[in-house]
């Protein structure tokens, strides 16, 4: 019987831009180590990245900006042509070997895709993966390559698949939505914390596509301080009804951990509660309409201690449909304690109090509802007139 696959090497690591920089695919490890503690990650189901070419990045980026991204992570790119490529600046500074760290993670979602497209796998799952800022021409937001749509891209044309992207990180997948955003083969589906206030400012309501790709572009842009009763039912409504209305052949999601309370980056408050639940739901999804084909990234997720590691572990758990609750694994608890910079989490669950009440819970529930029906007004407009 064919078993998820779980795409590791410490390679990975290696993306990495300097020792502040709120990045750290440290988180990366410390998931492989913690389903490894917890005895869910078998040593037959981790396969190993290969780099993705030059010629599969360059289905979504420019072969000039690859160009400048080897000299960039060689010392030889100019700061001017740097600056021009979203290169060397706060968000992406520039590191050694940043071409090749990039394509890695790239090649490691392309090597999930490939095993479950070739009936290998039944799911696959690149934890370092998610770079979805990334644009054709320009690095942004801690996204050099952005290997989801590159991914989507390379399944359109290898497999000549219908691909539904599903984003669930706090920050909008601008990246991924614009390079589909004419094309009606691939449909992007993104829940994020409203642009008036988080990076990247983009993922309004009204963003739906054009061209032959208009109707296949959704965003619920959700108000600050959206709780876990809000964000998943719109996650859920939104996933079932686009999920039917675009039969998709594949879903691609990208899973930062973000949008939880203790992230430092984003005004949300959700909890283990909706990190539980998002990859279950996204599995029931892909095994009702695509026979299953479902490959899962990471995404952000900036409380690298408290938050991402059972976040992440939480969508391999879903794909091996193992439930785990109560206590951490002590020997995973005691060897990062050491290392972290605070006291970590004993329990796959937060604390029933993580945060004082929100006092405007009705409001942005019912601002958050109000979205969802303009978002989906379309979809429904047409399910109801056939």
């Amino acid at each position: 019987m064919k078993k998820p696959v779980f795409i590791y090497s410490e390679d990975m690591l290696r993306y990495k831009f300097n020792e502040d920089h709120p990045f750290n695919q440290l988180r990366v490890q410390l998931t492989y180590e913690l389903l490894r503690s917890s005895g869910a990650l078998e040593d037959s189901q981790i396969v190993k990245p290969r780099m993705a070419t030059d010629e599969e990045i360059s289905l979504i980026h420019d072969e000039a900006y690859i160009e400048a991204v080897k000299k960039a992570g060689e010392g030889t790119l100019n700061a001017v042509s740097a600056e021009n490529y979203g290169l060397g600046t706060e968000d992406t500074p520039i590191f050694p070997g940043m071409h090749e760290a990039s394509a890695l993670i790239v090649g490691a979602t392309l090597t999930a895709a490939d095993m479950v497209m070739d009936g290998k796998a039944s799911y696959g799952f690149n934890a370092s993966g998610g770079l979805h800022h990334g644009f054709r021409g320009k690095a942004s937001g801690f996204c050099v390559y952005n290997d989801c749509a590159v991914a989507i891209a390379y399944l359109k044309k290898k497999y000549g698949v219908k691909v539904l992207y599903v984003d669930t990180d706090a920050h909008h997948g601008d990246g991924v939505q614009w390079a589909f955003y004419e094309d009606p083969d691939a449909c992007t589906l993104s829940i994020h914390e409203t642009g008036r206030y988080l990076f990247p400012g983009t993922g309004n309501v009204t963003e739906k596509g054009q061209s032959d790709g208009y109707g296949y572009s959704f965003n619920l842009p959700v108000d600050a301080f959206t709780e876990d009763e809000s964000w998943l039912s719109l996650y859920e409504t939104a996933l079932n009804e686009v999920t039917a209305f675009f039969k998709p052949d594949v879903i691609l999601t990208q899973n930062g951990a973000d949008a939880h309370y203790l992230d430092p980056l984003t005004h949300l408050s959700v909890t283990m509660n909706s990190f539980h639940a998002i990859p279950r739901i996204a599995k029931k999804a892909a095994d009702r309409y695509c026979g299953g084909k479902w490959i899962a990234t990471g995404g952000g997720g900036y409380d690298i201690w408290r938050v991402v590691p059972r976040a992440w572990s939480e969508i391999w758990l879903a794909m091996n449909d193992i439930d785990l609750k109560g206590s951490l694994p002590m020997e995973w608890v005691e060897k990062w304690q050491k290392q972290a910079p605070v006291t970590l989490p004993l329990t796959w669950e937060d604390p029933d109090k993580l945060y004082k009440p929100i006092p405007r819970k009705q409001e942005i529930t019912e601002k958050n509802a109000l979205t969802l029906s303009k978002a989906l007004h379309h979809i429904r407009d047409y399910t109801k007139n056939t």
